[in-house]
């Protein structure tokens, strides 16, 4: 696009078609596809693919209802939440959030911005799906995500630290694809501004797990970008046990077409870096510890399935539900990652999970696309800015 600033350079544009996504579209896809895979995640997080299937009668093939039925909301006292129905989980809640947290600062973002407008936002009263009532977001996020509001809000951290001596899971990761859209087709720079915005919540694997996957959804994003160079965006910024554990999967991955064969051979190939154990509810003594051979299990996952689902939209999110376990966030991730790429997501479930939810799942699209513009604007005037001084500097012309 060319800027609206006088001092910015042109730069010329990739045309697009109905076959290659513009922006906007882009945009809109990766987050209502996030949305929609976190939705058919919920009813069925946690169990394992046979439970799931022996639960279901078989493969989930679309939006189910709530595991224990009418008993939802006290069959789990720990979890008191209505999932299932097309109702969206934490995942959601926060990536929506940190759109907020966009729109209020309309450039990139940094630890400090998480202090300063995330933790308000969490301590704001919203509609919660799975509480089918207006609480505070704060009340319905998981532990890991109470930690910021706990180090920051109440804590007076160093947003910059505060983030050290929480359990590493998935949580920063979850919510990072709008990391990835503000700078679509920039991997490094999502990877470099994830891992900043991630400081306040995660460490370790985490944290390395948040660059990672805004990563992904950046290389997503460019023209032309397939599956397979989403993964080599991923492993060239990857380190350590989250850049094993990607390769790992993804080489298991690429043998497979079909998620029901790759299920089975996907965990297989994750299990030596995941710290969970084989019993997702009941985690092992040494799991979610910070380390520098380990990795988070579901990006790894969503990244394979990625693979397996060729970019379909469809294939890949079911893929991701049925897998179990941490099966929303994985089916987050993928969502997000095979919506940037342009895949389809069918209107019905969409429709359905924006109307369970209450929710309108393109308005933060078209906030963030906005936002995104205004961004890319800035860069380019602090990159003419940086090449006149060095310019300068250097003596060359």
């Amino acid at each position: 696009m060319t800027p609206t600033t006088a001092t910015a350079p042109a730069v010329s544009t990739p045309q697009t078609s109905p076959s290659t996504p513009g922006l906007d579209d882009r945009i809109t896809r990766a987050l209502v596809g996030a949305a929609v895979g976190d939705a058919l995640g919920g009813p069925v997080e946690g169990w394992t693919p046979e439970q799931i299937a022996e639960r279901h009668g078989g493969r989930v093939a679309g939006i189910v209802g709530p595991w224990y039925g009418e008993d939802w909301r006290t069959a789990r006292p720990i979890a008191p939440y209505h999932k299932g129905d097309g109702h969206v989980t934490d995942d959601t809640l926060m990536t929506h959030a940190l759109i907020r947290v966009y729109e209020k600062v309309r450039d990139h973002l940094d630890a400090y911005a998480v202090a300063d407008h995330l933790v308000p936002d969490l301590l704001s009263p919203r509609w919660i799906p799975e509480l089918e009532a207006e609480a505070l977001p704060l009340q319905r996020v998981f532990l890991a995500e109470k930690w910021i509001v706990a180090r920051l809000h109440y804590g007076h951290m160093d947003p910059r630290e505060a983030g050290a001596g929480n359990i590493v899971n998935c949580g920063a990761a979850m919510y990072m694809a709008p990391v990835g859209l503000v700078n679509a087709g920039h991997p490094e720079a999502a990877y470099a501004e994830a891992l900043e915005v991630a400081a306040p919540h995660q460490s370790s694997y985490g944290r390395e797990a948040a660059g990672v996957f805004a990563a992904a959804v950046a290389a997503a994003c460019h023209p032309g970008a397939t599956p397979d160079a989403v993964i080599d965006a991923a492993l060239a910024l990857a380190k350590d046990g989250t850049r094993s554990a990607i390769e790992a999967v993804c080489e298991v991955a690429s043998h497979h077409d079909d998620f029901e064969s790759a299920i089975a051979p996907l965990r297989a190939a994750v299990e030596p870096f995941d710290t969970v154990g084989p019993d997702y509810r009941s985690p092992a003594l040494g799991a979610r510890r910070p380390s520098r051979l380990h990795a988070i299990e579901e990006l790894p996952v969503a990244l394979g399935m990625l693979l397996v689902g060729g970019g379909d939209y469809r294939r890949t999110v079911l893929g991701s539900v049925n897998y179990g376990r941490d099966c929303d966030s994985i089916a987050t991730m993928s969502g997000a990652i095979v919506g940037a790429l342009g895949g389809g997501i069918p209107a019905d479930w969409a429709e359905t999970v924006a109307e369970a939810s209450r929710l309108d799942l393109h308005a933060p699209a078209r906030a963030l696309a906005q936002v995104a513009r205004e961004v890319f604007a800035r860069d380019l005037e602090r990159r003419a800015a940086h090449e006149e001084a060095f310019t300068a500097l250097a003596g060359e012309r």
